[in-house]
């Protein structure tokens, strides 16, 4: 899998953090792991040999109009596609993109602790979790949000300041891709601290393993 984190953007101090967390549970899942900051990667490569492409907290403009060609074509090949956190904050006048995303970013509050609610206990990134799963980060507010997403994680607005969606405000979800693979976003994953937070990488382990159908 792709772990990708170009910025035009804000660049994360966590992004170094997020890079070895994944490759760590890559070795404990049995995932090879190849890391670029370069959207030539995409036009470089053969994206045939991905089984999942990771966009680690990219932000801005990150593609040309060829590399979202081939993108594009790989998702329609049956690719795969999971985005963390500011994945959200990427490629706003590619409405493809924010379509596979799921909805766009729309401003946050400062770092704080709020309440998040399990909307799909069952699944494969949450079954390790309570009904509720109270936790610091920052909280994105979104914008153009995608009818019909699977809702994995909502947050309770009233347990922070900040947020702007009211009382339906997804975090997670994921979507059954049209040429058969899948797309997952979670807005988790601002704070480098996440990294090392053990109930947050066994939703990222979750995340990962759902995408490439291992659940």
């Amino acid at each position: 899998m792709l772990i990708f984190h170009e910025t035009q953007g804000y660049r994360h101090q966590s992004i170094e953090n997020g890079i070895q967390a994944i490759q760590q549970l890559g070795d404990e899942n049995d995932f090879e792991c190849v890391v670029s900051r370069d959207s030539r990667f995409f036009t470089e490569n053969d994206l045939n040999s991905l089984d999942l492409v990771i966009f680690l907290n990219t932000t801005g403009d990150i593609f040309n109009t060829e590399e979202q060609i081939v993108f594009q074509n790989y998702m329609d090949n049956g690719g795969n596609f999971l985005g963390i956190h500011s994945a959200a904050d990427t490629e706003y006048k590619w409405s493809w993109y924010g379509d596979l995303v799921g909805a766009y970013f729309n401003g946050h509050p400062e770092i704080q602790k709020a309440d998040l609610s399990i909307q799909n206990p069952e699944h494969i990134s949450l079954a390790h979790l309570d009904e509720k799963w109270t936790r610091t980060d920052e909280w994105y507010n979104y914008k153009d949000i995608n009818k019909g997403l699977n809702i994995l994680l909502t947050i309770d607005e009233r347990t922070y300041k900040g947020g702007t969606n009211g009382e339906f405000h997804p975090v997670a979800w994921y979507q059954n891709y049209l040429a058969g693979g899948k797309s997952v976003y979670t807005g988790l994953g601002h704070t480098p601290e996440s990294y090392s937070e053990p109930d947050f990488l066994e939703h990222l382990s979750g995340c990962i393993r759902f995408a490439l159908g291992k659940e």
